[in-house]
């Protein structure tokens, strides 16, 4: 089965934040997402609210519940007690944990998981007694004793920085190896009975290497790369683009709406 499309939404959200006013709807461009064929929505709460704020997640939970019963809410960020609440309140489907100092512009490298596996452990056991499934995030080039001790977290799956990848934009040997890279990890992990994530710069361009390449590939958060296609040909045409580099097709697959009343 290919992978499922997550549409990250924080560039929207980024992008509404510049004015004092509400548009570009959130809500708005999530549920236009979900009606194309998305199979959830991401977002990434940071301390300071610069893009996604606290009070983005209760209307796009509703939004799910309400109108999308299928889809899944995926909420990234760093463990902290205020986003372990926030989380809590919330209630996703899904919790990617990153490693992000609270000043950085956007994620850019996975965990170190045996230093991190005391903090990680009794986090994951947190999150799933709510009922979340838990993704962390991970290193390209991680490797099996890393991925050992991601497995011993308790987590269910790893999410693949693939950011290195999508930056060989213009040096298709370069892409190559890069992608071969993430291969190799994507394969150990899988072994190591870990369910496999990827997120990062990904395109309509690189996307399909990277399904061929990950056969096990659940899932992949995509932000900026969808968000820029969106200006282009509107949200709705985006999904598409995106999951036909998937290898999916929108109607089949699609998430069952429910019609407001």
């Amino acid at each position: 089965m290919p992978a499922k499309l997550s549409v990250n939404l924080n560039a929207i959200a980024m992008l509404r934040n510049r004015r004092d006013l509400p548009w570009p709807s959130v809500t708005r461009l999530g549920r236009i997402a979900l009606e194309a064929g998305a199979h959830g929505l991401t977002v990434h709460p940071r301390p300071d609210q610069r893009h996604i704020r606290f009070s983005d997640l209760p209307e796009l939970r509703a939004l799910i519940d309400d109108l999308f019963p299928q889809a899944e809410f995926n909420i990234e960020g760093y463990p902290s007690d205020d986003f372990l609440r926030l989380v809590e309140e919330t209630e996703p489907e899904q919790v990617t944990l990153v490693p992000d100092d609270p000043a950085q512009a956007t994620s850019d490298h996975g965990w170190a998981f045996v230093e991190a596996a005391a903090l990680l452990t009794p986090v994951v056991a947190r999150l799933k007694r709510g009922g979340c499934r838990v993704s962390l995030f991970a290193n390209p080039d991680a490797d099996r004793a890393a991925l050992e001790a991601a497995k011993a977290t308790g987590a269910d799956r790893i999410e693949l920085y693939t950011g290195p990848y999508g930056a060989c934009h213009d040096d298709s040997g370069k892409a190559a190896k890069a992608l071969e890279t993430l291969g190799k990890t994507a394969d150990m992990a899988a072994a190591l009975g870990l369910g496999v994530n990827a997120g990062h710069d990904l395109t309509v361009d690189n996307l399909p290497a990277l399904a061929a390449r990950i056969p096990a590939l659940a899932e992949v958060s995509i932000g900026h790369g969808l968000t820029a296609d969106a200006l282009e040909h509107g949200m709705a045409a985006t999904v598409g683009r995106f999951l036909a580099a998937l290898g999916r097709e929108a109607t089949p697959d699609r998430p069952f709406a429910r019609s407001p009343a």
